[in-house]
């Protein structure tokens, strides 16, 4: 049986004899790339080759590239240990094609290595190819289709979609179709029971795809829009854990010689054996052996777990194997560390830079370890009484706030949560979370932390009455008030004995309004609520504190947020009427300007569901139903079908709001329309997404939503009268971008010709100091891009060069400074450190970039010229 590193090698091997540079890994983490925070495929290290910013130095490559995909598109962190072939760090075995060769040789090649080198049994593989995409003008991949039915009977020939046959590394960047090769590792009675053709791109644990060549033709831009790269490429694609699987004839990646070490090492620590059952102690075997890698060759790659970014993924990465050796291998104590010298000489001799850091690697490890060990064992603690606490309440999700103060105490990752209430059948309020997140970056924000003073008490005995439901006026007294402090500014808290005015509950906002003192009005800016206190805020004391008020609610404000409150009711009870009764409420914004409904739901609301939900809405405000409200015992209301909210407390006693008790019974303690037809009439202004399982809805009723639609229709209105009022105003809007867009393509390729002939003028200016070519010039372009463009073409026709280009773009200057690789390392220059150090002080600006490629924009127009002149004297010395 072939060994790991003999597979490996073959491969490489196979593809220096057609004439493929074997060349390095990149590092896992990535320095220069903005899109991306780890190289999460082969590619990444080529991308420049393949855009044609950069040329390379060889028309064929092959390599074995660590990649991570723990974030964005590619994101396989909660798989990972739970089946037996995903990854976090995984190896990408590829070999390269830079405008070489293309899909003929590259797909006889990947057959004659599979079949000829690897001896796979050719009947065990099926092949796709892509079938095209209308929608994107994408046509069928005929090449490949062809090259293939020279290799392959056609029934091992499968026609897949883009979703499977179009690979993108991301949003944007190069891409292309691909032709996937597939092994079926079935027995032999289940292949003759199902044909594997069937099962490819299903999940199935054992007809997994093997081989990807990509054939790298398109670049996706910003826009979404396809164009062509200026020539074509090959980019392959083998798991190495997947390869070293099949050629091995195990069931999972994690019986290979891959990870069969690391396991050994965690079963001689721990004491446990591996194995014995398909249950948590093995999932925690297989999390460790995985994870440790990921952790161990980014630390080793320059990238220490912090709070932050690539740091944060790792910091995740860590504390989730963390977690799974202490609940489920009963291990207290750091692991991880121990295991870093068996991974570094495990891979010593094709990724020597964990071996020569390893001492480093293992002090890095054991610190993180000991950090969350010493608050796991309480963090654990906390999340069993927090599920417990919310089984017994009858929800169904674990709270933002909850979920918070693991993080922000117990530092659990939101994810390590997630997994934990997962394993409960919970699921956790995940904008609650963030929304606590926000808090806390405002509080670190505040310029001062509010004081609140002690309260003055005016009388000990009265206890506060709210009569808001029944009245919006009535006479009352303070029973005590306090002065705060907030951002250096002085305002006040009042309690008073009897108040109509309503505090900020149930997603429903305070009350504001005026406390007339003897005729001495105080404005009310906000009402809330503190413990059972009604708080009134306002912004000064009375002359008179200790005389009678009068409290008066704005009528208005009230009236227009009982109309949007009780639209709410109506709204829920038409959801779960449209979209299915698993439908529950899950926070909601009520004011006198809109709603906002938050509710459960796994998929987008369509537009004919929007519409039907907002017909039934208003089909039930023009039916003008009273609205009646009770008081009653809460068994009571519940057996008579009231809605109730997951995660708030009632008392035994609760109010119900019925809107025809056959469409919406809900216990609500906020305040409501008398009829259902003084909401006016609602409309559905948005829909998105807030969590996972809950979607979010905008909405307007009554006033504001008579002022939304009229100033939808004063656009509408000026719209028609900007395209001269055509008949059909969509056709004319779509002719309109149509003329658009053949303009820009014009004026693009326009500008492309005028910066030809810019730079050859560039290049009549070029003169030699110190034997470098220099060139230092203003020149007239329209955006700052333009000035990189002109660089980069410079670099394709000049050696050891330095250009520093300027340009006066709307009255503001810009500079680029572009340097060749070689001078960079003989002449020591970076680019960005001459930006920030002597271009960006002579514009008033500022600015940055590579060594090589360095970009400035600023404020001082005059400077550009002084610029030139700056650079050219360094080189001049």
């Amino acid at each position: 049986m072939l060994t790991s590193v003999e597979i490996r090698k073959q491969f490489l091997d196979f593809f220096a004899s057609k004439g493929h540079t074997i060349v390095p890994s990149a590092p896992i983490v990535v320095k220069n790339d903005p899109t991306l925070l780890f190289t999460n495929a082969g590619m990444n290290q080529f991308k420049d080759y393949f855009l044609g910013d950069k040329k390379p130095p060889y028309l064929r490559a092959a390599d074995t590239q660590k990649c991570l995909r723990v974030s964005g598109k590619h994101n396989d962190l909660e798989e990972v240990g739970v089946d037996t072939y995903h990854h976090t760090m995984f190896e990408m075995l590829g070999n390269w094609s830079f405008g070489d060769y293309f899909k003929k040789e590259a797909i006889a090649w990947s057959w004659e290595l599979l079949t000829e080198v690897y001896k796979l049994p050719k009947d065990r593989l099926y092949v796709s190819v892509f079938e095209g995409d209308p929608k994107e003008n994408l046509p069928p991949s005929t090449i490949a289709l062809a090259e293939w039915k020279k290799l392959v009977e056609d029934d091992h020939i499968i026609f897949g979609n883009k979703k499977d046959n179009f690979w993108e590394m991301g949003d944007t960047g190069p891409c292309g179709p691909c032709s996937e090769i597939h092994v079926d590792c079935r027995s032999d009675e289940e292949r003759a029971s199902i044909p594997g053709r069937e099962l490819v791109n299903k999940d199935h644990p054992q007809v997994i795809e093997i081989w990807n060549n990509v054939f790298m033709q398109y670049n996706r831009k910003k826009d979404g829009s396809l164009e062509p790269l200026p020539s074509t490429h090959v980019d392959t694609g083998m798991g190495f854990e997947r390869l070293v699987r099949v050629l091995q004839g195990k069931q999972s990646n994690y019986d290979t010689d891959v990870f069969t070490g690391t396991i050994a090492a965690t079963e001689e620590i721990t004491g446990k054996k591996y194995g014995q059952s398909d249950s948590k102690p093995d999932i925690a075997f297989r999390v460790i052996a995985d994870h440790i890698r990921a952790i161990g060759f980014t630390i080793a790659d320059g990238q220490l777990p912090s709070n932050t970014g690539a740091g944060y993924v790792i910091r995740r990465i860590l504390r989730r194997a963390v977690r799974y050796y202490y609940s489920y291998l009963d291990y207290k104590q750091p692991l991880l560390h121990q295991l870093m010298p068996v991974l570094a000489k495990q891979f010593a001799t094709v990724f020597p830079e964990l071996q020569s850091q390893v001492d480093f690697v293992t002090k890095v490890v054991k610190e993180e370890e000991d950090a969350f060990l010493r608050t796991l064992d309480k963090g654990l603690k906390k999340i069993d009484d927090i599920i417990r606490t919310t089984e017994t309440a009858g929800s169904e999700k674990v709270g933002g706030s909850a979920a918070f103060e693991l993080y922000d105490t117990y530092g659990f990752p939101i994810d390590l949560t997630r997994l934990i209430a997962r394993e409960n059948n919970l699921e956790v309020d995940e904008a609650g979370f963030e929304k606590e997140m926000t808090k806390q970056k405002d509080r670190s924000r505040a310029a001062t932390a509010i004081d609140t003073e002690d309260w003055v008490v005016l009388n000990e005995t009265a206890h506060m009455q709210f009569v808001g439901h029944d009245t919006l006026e009535i006479e009352s007294k303070v029973l005590k008030y306090r002065k705060v402090k907030a951002k250096g500014k002085e305002a006040f808290q009042l309690v008073l004995s009897v108040t109509p005015f309503y505090a900020e509950s149930g997603g429903q906002v305070g009350d504001t309004g005026v406390l007339m003192f003897e005729g001495e009005p105080i404005r009310v800016v906000d009402t809330k609520k503190e413990n059972d206190l009604i708080i009134h805020f306002v912004e000064k004391l009375p002359v008179n504190i200790s005389g009678i008020v009068t409290a008066k609610v704005d009528r208005d404000k009230r009236n227009k947020t009982e109309a949007h409150h009780s639209a709410t009711h109506l709204l829920h009870a038409a959801l779960r009427k449209v979209l299915g009764p698993h439908v529950a409420q899950k926070g909601s914004l009520v004011n006198d300007e809109h709603l906002r409904f938050d509710f459960s739901h796994f998929a987008k609301v369509s537009d004919d569901e929007l519409g039907r939900i907002e017909r039934i809405v208003n089909e039930k405000i023009r039916e003008n139903i009273p609205v009646k409200i009770e008081e009653m015992p809460k068994d009571e209301a519940i057996a008579m079908g009231a809605m109730a909210l997951f995660g708030e407390k009632y008392s035994d006693l609760v109010r119900v709001v019925m809107m025809d008790k056959d469409y919406s019974i809900e216990l609500c303690g906020g305040t409501h329309v008398d009829a259902t037809g003084e909401i006016g009439f609602l409309k559905i202004k948005h829909e998105s997404a807030v969590a996972a399982g809950v979607r979010r809805l905008e909405a307007v009723a009554g006033i504001a939503a008579e002022t939304w639609v009229g100033a939808q229709l004063e656009q509408l209105q000026a719209v028609k009268e900007l395209l001269k009022n055509p008949k059909e105003l969509q056709k004319s809007i779509e002719n309109t971008l149509a003329d658009n867009a053949a303009l820009k393509k014009q004026l693009e390729s326009l500008e492309n010709r005028a910066l030809v002939g810019i730079r050859n003028e560039l290049l009549k200016k070029d003169e030699i100091i110190n034997g470098l070519s220099f060139i230092g010039d203003i020149v007239e372009v329209s955006n700052p891009d333009a000035l990189k463009k002109l660089c980069f073409d410079l670099r394709n026709n000049l050696n050891d060069y330095v250009a520093v280009l300027g340009a006066n773009i709307g009255g503001k200057p810009f500079v680029a400074i572009g340097i060749s690789d070689a001078v960079v390392v003989a002449r020591s220059l970076d680019a960005g450190k001459l930006i920030k150090e002597h271009v960006a002080p002579l514009i008033k600006g500022g600015g940055g970039g590579q060594k090589n490629l360095a970009t400035a924009g600023g404020q001082e127009v005059g400077g550009l010229t002084k610029v030139i002149t700056r650079i050219k004297g360094l080189l001049n010395n």
